[in-house]
């Protein structure tokens, strides 16, 4: 019947008891398939992972501008690996990087949650930051403080 109309014999449901088969274009069928695949991805949201380096012994205005750099990724929407490396003895001196690693989770505390909490690897110290609320919520709750700071 399939070679007589031209079409394919595709079976549709193999698990089922007796299998399903029907008659349609096979290439058709991949295509919605693809279709379809493709429209899922869509609504997912890929979070990207930027990492920003310090030293231990950072400057103030070194600190801020990296900062700043640091809220540009989160409002962007995404994960902030923070990582503090030493060099030669200073790995000795482990609490002075977790000062700067604090002293950042300080400064945004509003902004971000603390994904992974400061840990060492070797001779790097980090943590991961991510944003504390989706783009769509912040803007709602901007919204709704400036409406109740108005009444």
């Amino acid at each position: 019947m399939a070679r007589q109309s031209s079409v394919d014999l595709v079976e549709v449901a193999p698990n089922a008891d007796p299998p399903v088969c029907r008659l349609l274009d096979y290439g058709k069928l991949r295509y919605l398939y693809s279709k379809k695949e493709r429209e899922s991805k869509k609504g997912q949201k890929n979070t990207e992972l930027k990492e920003i380096r310090f030293r231990p012994n950072i400057g103030t205005h070194d600190l801020e501008a990296k900062l700043r750099k640091v809220r540009e990724f989160i409002d962007d929407g995404s994960k902030v690996k923070l990582t503090v490396r030493f060099r030669g003895r200073e790995a000795v001196h482990q609490q002075l990087g977790l000062s700067v690693l604090k002293r950042i989770a300080d400064d945004m505390k509003e902004e971000v949650r603390l994904e992974k909490a400061p840990s060492a690897e070797g001779r790097t110290l980090y943590m991961i930051l991510i944003p504390s609320a989706p783009k769509g919520e912040k803007t709602e709750k901007k919204a709704e403080d400036l409406a109740n700071a108005e009444a």
